[in-house]
């Protein structure tokens, strides 16, 4: 093999891992960082014959990473060189390079902090950001600090910012190899893609096989779409040398080596490949790259709690190390379906995986390592404080954390398990009930690809179809064969890692309960036509009908965050009798004792509430009285004082204690505001026996509100504000109260003659307004001063008067003439 750029930097790269325990190494696709460091690290000083381990983001470029050492060493894997990858692991007592997977550091860290055997720990390819990168070198440092000072840790990476990472690791060195790359023109689109990406990536490739020379690399967003071009370019016909190979991460470990092996001769190979291509590994041959411009990232929603991989746009490092692979060999051309424009609005960088992932996983990691507080650690990115809560918040509610936020033991052998915290949850609780095999069988499923998503006319999202597919049984087939024997694998891993016995089948019928433990915050109450209340409180619907629609209860594996009422993409029933069992503890009975607007009365009822869910629901035979007091006045509140029986007397009354409120706030306060502040005190010991708007109507409002008055006032009361006053000529005359500001007497103006003041009330303190009117009760004058209108305005009113009333009698002196209701005056 001959020399790669990255091997012109070894010699610094070692001198600076001998003077200091930390280093960066920025090096460009192709330089050969990935296969070459390690083996030149291998026999330093520093090392005394321990391991030397190095993470790859993923699990085909770790087993190629280690399968090419090896190689250089005239070696089989699992000899001086091995790996580590979840269900595949080849290492032996020689081995001293391991190549692992990010979650098999964070269970190497977590059964040994100290890394006792260990000698570096190199992170590969850190640019991606992975959460279980961010979490490994977290641990790492930490380890160094604390109890292994002689720990080597090199971050490499192809397009990283080094200032911060190398600050981040206590000032550490940073050594930059330049590369070497031969030329790559990029060819844009002159418009943008209409329509579905598939056709036009097809045509793609047709015309970029029949303009260059050298194998193709495709990039596609995920495994579907690849097969969809796949399936477009066989129809096309390219010829027997032409073949085609997918590459993406659920494929059979067969397939993904056959796609980065060098072609045969005189054969032109198209590698169809998600982003799983862009580093660690070289595919031979290439020298066409056709971009599509899209990558699948997973997306966690805070409103479903849930991850959903989402397609969007590629980034510009990652649309750069694309381009890249092109011109590993020889010169190349890149062809990009986006135009110029599209191009110079691209992301510089994708945003690092902690800011948008579910951090449960993360949270009991932290847990099992003893931190309670993120902040504990140093970060390149700290985790965002409110999904971390979000995360703690999950974590109690499974008992993985107690409430002071330490790892429960539930908790620490959930995090053995290297599953999602929901999952390992549900295994764990599924043992004792005899149903382990069944739950290892549902986490492998809920972990990979929908076995029968891809099928053609397939909407049923019953979760136990699939697992009927991934058992062979009955007539339902899996989409995806190599999918189901990946799945059935990881299910059998699962049962022994729980001491499940392998042949073990246990109901489908189950699958709800179990799910339930998993997703306590999905269970999902029937409310008709296919839609369903969750236990968290959100809503969720099918897309189309489907066995499931009337189901009463189900348990939600998959939900959209599309709406109001998310998509149920996969889902299975749940009994009454199973969510009684599995939440006995949770479920809480109340007695509601509630006003019942539309029926305007106090209802009680006693409920069984499971989260937002009532599960069932009977009235109350002996409510509490207090309570149903309490509830009818929160209706009358509700609903205001004027569904109390206002009787024209207790109008009145209310009316005549208002106005000496006025006069002397030492009299109650009867407004609005002041009644329903005070409504308890002074209404409540008249409504016990009391349900509904009827029974209220039974009520004297006027004895509760003179019953409100001492005895003293009680006593001025008819003194004070008299409801009638007696005028000169006889008439008893009332008082309208309805302005406390001013009461009002209207009086004839015949019925004053001879009276010379304004009566006045509240003892004297308040003159009444005088509405003076004519003998057909029309106002003829307003006045509180009865002296002054007999004085100045009566003349002119008299000649009116005089003018419309000849037959009454309108003297010249009205302080002698004799009063009269009629139109003259009795002699």
């Amino acid at each position: 093999m001959g020399e790669l750029p990255i091997d012109r930097v070894l010699t610094q790269l070692k001198e600076k891992l001998n003077e200091h325990t930390n280093a960066v190494l920025v090096a460009p696709p192709g330089a050969g960082k990935t296969t070459r460091v390690p083996l030149a690290l291998l026999d330093e000083p520093w090392v005394a014959g321990r391991k030397i381990m190095m993470l790859e983001p993923r699990r085909l470029a770790a087993r190629a990473a280690a399968r090419y050492m090896a190689s250089r060493l005239g070696e089989q894997v699992g000899e001086t060189v091995g790996y580590r990858v979840r269900l595949d692991t080849k290492v032996g007592p020689k081995t001293r390079i391991e190549v692992i997977t990010e979650g098999v550091l964070t269970r190497l860290l977590q059964a040994d902090p100290a890394l006792e055997d260990v000698a570096a720990v190199i992170f590969d390819e850190f640019h991606e950001r992975s959460l279980h990168a961010d979490l490994g070198l977290a641990f790492a440092l930490e380890s160094q600090a604390v109890l292994r000072d002689d720990l080597r840790i090199l971050v490499m990476s192809a397009t990283l910012d080094a200032t911060p990472v190398a600050a981040l690791m206590r000032d550490a060195p940073v050594v930059v190899s330049e590369g070497r790359s031969y030329p790559v023109e990029t060819r844009y689109l002159s418009k943008p893609v209409e329509g579905k990406l598939e056709p036009a990536l097809a045509a793609c490739i047709r015309q970029a096989l029949a303009a260059e020379e050298g194998d193709l690399l495709a990039f596609l967003p995920g495994a579907g779409e690849i097969r969809r071009v796949e399936r477009l370019l066989l129809e096309a016909g390219l010829g027997p040398q032409v073949r085609i190979a997918p590459l993406y991460g659920q494929l059979a470990q067969g397939e993904q080596d056959a796609a980065i092996a060098p072609g045969v001769p005189g054969q032109r190979k198209v590698v169809l490949a998600t982003s799983i291509a862009e580093s660690s590994l070289t595919v031979e041959g290439v020298r066409i790259v056709v971009d599509g411009g899209r990558m699948r990232v997973p997306r966690f929603s805070p409103r479903t709690g849930m991850t959903r991989l989402e397609t969007v746009t590629v980034s510009r490092d990652s649309a750069d190390q694309r381009r890249g692979r092109a011109g590993r060999t020889a010169p190349g051309v890149c062809y990009r379906l986006w135009t110029e424009q599209e191009d110079r609005r691209l992301a510089p960088h994708r945003a690092p995986e902690i800011m948008e992932a579910d951090l449960a996983a993360l949270a009991l990691e932290l847990a099992a390592w003893g931190v309670a507080d993120p902040a504990q650690l140093a970060w390149l990115t700290p985790p965002p404080a409110a999904a971390y809560g979000q995360a703690v918040a999950l974590l109690k509610q499974l008992g993985a954390l107690g409430d002071d936020g330490a790892i429960t033991p539930h908790g620490r052998r959930m995090a053995e398990l290297g599953v999602s915290p929901r999952l390992a949850h549900m295994m764990l609780r599924a043992v004792p009930l005899g149903l382990g095999g069944l739950a290892c069988e549902l986490a492998a499923l809920l972990s990979d690809r929908d076995l029968l998503r891809s099928r053609p006319g397939s909407p049923n999202a019953d979760l136990r179809l699939r697992v009927e597919a991934l058992r062979g049984a009955g007539n339902v087939q899996a989409a995806d064969p190599a999918a189901r024997r990946r799945i059935a694998a990881e299910a059998e891993q699962g049962k022994r890692t729980l001491g499940v016995p392998g042949e073990q089948r246990d109901e489908v019928n189950a699958c709800g309960m179990l799910l339930a433990f998993a997703y306590p915050d999905r269970i999902a109450q029937n409310k008709g036509s296919g839609r369903f209340l969750l236990s968290g409180g959100r809503g969720g619907s099918f897309a189309s009908p489907q066995p499931l629609y009337g189901e009463k209860y189900l348990v939600v594996a998959e939900l959209d965050d599309q709406g109001a009422d998310g998509r149920i993409d996969l889902a299975a029933p749940i009994s009454e009798e199973q969510l009684h069992r599995v939440f006995a503890d949770d479920i809480e009975t109340e007695t509601a004792v509630a006003w019942d607007r539309a029926a305007q009365a106090v209802r009680t009822r006693k409920r069984e509430k499971l989260g937002a869910l009532t599960l069932r629901e009977a009235p109350v035979e002996a409510p509490d009285p207090e309570q149903v007091l309490n509830a009818l006045l929160e209706g009358i509140v509700a609903e205001g004082l004027s569904m109390l029986p206002w009787t024209k007397a207790a109008k009145q009354l209310r009316e005549r204690i208002g106005f000496m409120h006025r006069v002397d706030p030492a009299w109650p306060d009867v407004s609005d505001e002041a009644l329903l502040v005070g409504l308890k005190e002074w209404l409540g010991p008249h409504l016990y026996g009391l349900k509904s708007r009827d029974d209220l109507q039974r009520l004297s409002m006027a004895a509760i509100l003179d019953g409100m008055l001492p005895w003293p006032q009680r006593q001025q009361l008819d003194d004070f504000v008299p409801t009638l006053i007696t005028v000169p000529s006889g008439s008893r005359i009332p008082v309208d109260y309805s302005d406390p500001a001013s009461p009002v007497l209207a009086v004839r103006l015949q019925e004053l003659f001879g009276l010379r003041e304004t009566p006045r009330i509240g003892g004297g303190k308040v003159p009444l307004l005088l509405h003076l009117l004519s003998p057909a009760h029309r106002p003829v004058q307003v006045t509180r001063d009865l002296a002054s209108f007999w004085q100045d305005a009566y003349f002119e009113v008299k000649k009116d008067l005089k003018g419309r009333y000849p037959k009454h009698v309108w003297p010249d002196d009205p302080l002698t003439a004799l009063p009269t209701n009629r139109a003259k005056p009795r002699v």
